[in-house]
């Protein structure tokens, strides 16, 4: 039903669909796209029939620690309400709800699946009396917005340059008799079983120019940008946390970062074709922080800092927790570890701050060691 779906987008487009709405639907379609389905998609171990893991799932500790910064930036902003978009399993939630307690009068989740919202329902009963759901931003909100692995999963459009033209890549029907096998270039069309490649000339180009001459695919991130206007344009008071995977504009635009960033994720492993398996694999792209961070201030945010999860955390106090709580616990340990060592999640995970009606000389705890702003 799903192919059919996009199948007739692009017949309506004329036979060209851009990238960004091919991943919309693949994602989001009511009842069809990978987050609005029942399959499992967070756990520890594909034998649970899970996708990927995220560090909420990972271990309890994240979000208690994550809890300090969040407690501070509700003092800071004199609120005592928690806006998470895209909540999940529940996990972060769970943690947040049980660490911070009665400084909360209410947690607000914005999720557009039905399906993850009734799992997180279920999930988040003992907290009953303090949680509602919402379908979308509010017109005004005032409180501490929490975003852990949001902008990674907001379509993208896809930029080639090819013998120095720029084309925008999108996707068509696969002709009947030619499915099967991939191109031997990243840069070249893949036929899959219903959708190949295509690409045509576009006058867009990435905020940040990639030198060279060679070959170059990329990504723009329009619709994460807007999500990040729109918040701003919407909180009369606040700060926003934003925790994901990516680079400041400079390293994402890399001339050696040719193939791009788009990843899949199905039964913990990963690859690069969003073609095959529609809706039955995640589909996500590193974020460019500095487009994210520039929209915020261009909207009137305040960036209050900018630095990897593993300063993040370790700033927040997450080994004085681990040891508090789970001395001797190798399992815990490990898996602390996973969110903080460079060659893991805590190099290629970013924290973004942003505030609204915070005094101007506030500064968080969690960016006080590693504030990499003056890199974004």
């Amino acid at each position: 039903m799903l192919t059919q779906i996009i199948a007739d987008a692009i017949q309506a487009q004329g036979g060209w669909l851009g990238f960004d709405e091919f991943m919309r639907l693949a994602l989001y379609a009511p009842g069809w796209g990978y987050y609005d389905h029942g399959s499992p998609k967070f756990g520890h171990l594909p034998e649970s029939g899970s996708d990927f893991v995220t560090a909420p799932e990972l271990t309890p500790l994240f979000g208690q620690t994550l809890a300090r910064a969040v407690d501070e930036a509700l003092a800071a902003s004199q609120t005592d309400e928690v806006w998470e978009f895209g909540a999940g399993s529940g996990a972060l939630a769970e943690q947040l709800l049980g660490a911070l307690g009665s400084r909360l009068s209410r947690y607000t989740i914005v999720d557009l699946s039905g399906s993850l919202r009734e799992r997180q329902q279920a999930r988040l009963a003992p907290f009953a009396d303090k949680v509602r759901w919402l379908n979308a931003l509010p017109e005004r909100l005032r409180g501490v917005v929490v975003g852990n692995e949001v902008l990674d999963a907001m379509p993208v459009q896809l930029l080639v340059r090819r013998e120095g033209v720029w084309f925008e890549r999108g996707v068509a029907m696969a002709p009947a008799s030619s499915l099967a096998t991939p191109l031997s270039s990243p840069l070249e069309g893949r036929k899959t079983s219903a959708f190949v490649w295509s690409d045509r000339p576009t006058c867009l180009r990435p905020s940040f120019e990639v030198v060279g001459e060679h070959d170059y695919l990329t990504e723009t991130h329009a619709q994460g940008e807007a999500f990040v206007r729109t918040l701003a344009d919407r909180l009369e008071q606040g700060v926003v946390f934003l925790l994901d995977y990516g680079f400041p504009e400079a390293e994402y635009y890399h001339p050696q970062r040719s193939g791009g960033t788009v990843m899949c994720h199905q039964g913990h492993r990963a690859d690069p074709d969003p073609l095959s398996a529609v809706g039955d694999k995640d589909i996500t792209a590193h974020v460019n922080f500095t487009g994210v961070a520039l929209a915020a201030q261009e909207a009137g945010l305040n960036v209050v800092g900018y630095t990897t999860q593993a300063h993040f955390l370790l700033n927040c106090g997450l080994m004085d927790l681990l040891q508090s709580q789970h001395p001797g616990d190798v399992v815990q340990h490990s898996r602390v570890l996973k969110l903080v060592n460079e060659h893991e999640m805590g190099e290629i995970f970013k924290v973004l701050c942003l505030s609204r009606g915070t005094p101007p000389a506030w500064d968080s705890f969690g960016f006080k060691q590693g504030d990499r702003t003056h890199r974004l």
